[in-house]
């Protein structure tokens, strides 16, 4: 299960996004952000969940929420896959499973992130967490109700 829980502060990292610029969490304070740590690009389930979020895009939009993909894919992986699927939101490099283990979904056996999505709200409170294993999709509809 995640070592992040519900009514902590959101550990702060930083990462590259698909056009290689950094992305440090702390510096989104102000707005809500949504967290949603997957396997792989490229894989049937993970890009049924991002094409998901693509497609309710505009339901995080209107509640302020900026979204990040997070997995172990290098940034130019990233850009092939958020051009190819059309995706909305940004995704973040965390190639060597850091940021995954320091919110507690790295699967070091498979050497990749578990399907944890993290909502946190304006003042850098995490206020929903779910975390399935690989196998497992999530409904992201419960990310949204989470945003209020």
């Amino acid at each position: 299960m995640a070592t992040v829980t519900v009514g902590q502060e959101a550990p702060n990292f930083t990462l590259r996004n698909e056009d290689n610029k950094e992305v440090e969490l702390a510096s989104l304070r102000g707005g809500p952000v949504v967290l949603v740590f997957y396997p792989l690009d490229f894989s049937p389930l993970c890009t049924k969940e991002l094409c998901g979020i693509r497609d309710d895009y505009s339901e995080f939009q209107s509640k302020g929420a900026t979204v990040f993909g997070i997995s172990r894919d290098s940034t130019w992986a990233h850009k092939a896959f958020k051009e190819k699927e059309n995706l909305s939101h940004s995704l973040l490099a965390d190639m060597k499973g850091e940021v995954a283990t320091l919110y507690g979904c790295w699967n070091a056996e498979f050497a990749i992130a578990e399907r944890l999505t993290v909502v946190i709200d304006a003042g850098g409170i995490i206020r929903y967490v779910i975390h399935n294993s690989p196998r497992e999709a999530r409904d992201h509809k419960e990310a949204i109700a989470a945003l209020g």
